[in-house]
């Protein structure tokens, strides 16, 4: 049986990690989440392995079970893991997050009560807009593939 390795980091390239047959890709609504990610849920995946091949996250011990990993020269979030040394990574870190699309939610108590109407917002479509704002903007992020070497840009 071969394994599926997929690759990814944070925004500025200060980590990089190689995930190892990812598994069930879940977001999680509880509060932990929301606050971790900033956002109205965390999306993570379970992985077989992980290997740090750029930097190492810093960690936060967010519960008495499990601490949070992150970048600490960007602050993107990295993902968790348990005290039984098992990993769930951010799906938005991976450099291809389509490769891990989420296939349950949990933690419902915690859905912000405006989640599921998400979709329904009014589209904002101005292409001639967001094309003459994108055109000004220099991305510093690093880019999603892997690198031999990458300067981090401040």
């Amino acid at each position: 049986m071969s394994e599926k390795v997929l690759n990814g980091g944070c925004q500025c390239g200060a980590v990089r990690f190689r995930a190892t047959n990812p598994g069930t890709s879940e977001i999680c609504h509880c509060r932990m989440c929301q606050k971790a990610f900033g956002n109205y849920f965390a999306a993570l995946v379970a992985v077989e392995r992980v290997e740090w091949t750029r930097g190492a996250p810093g960690w936060f011990r967010s519960s008495n079970v499990s601490q949070r990993g992150f970048c600490a020269q960007c602050g993107t979030p990295l993902g968790i893991m348990d005290d039984d040394g098992d990993v769930e990574l951010a799906t938005g870190a991976f450099d291809d997050p389509e490769a891990v699309p989420p296939t349950v939610q949990f933690n419902l108590a915690g859905k912000l009560s405006y989640f599921d109407h998400l979709p329904q917002l009014t589209p904002q479509p101005q292409p001639e807009k967001e094309a003459e704002v994108n055109a000004k903007i220099t991305s510093y992020q690093h880019p999603d593939h892997e690198t031999a070497d990458w300067t981090q840009r401040a």
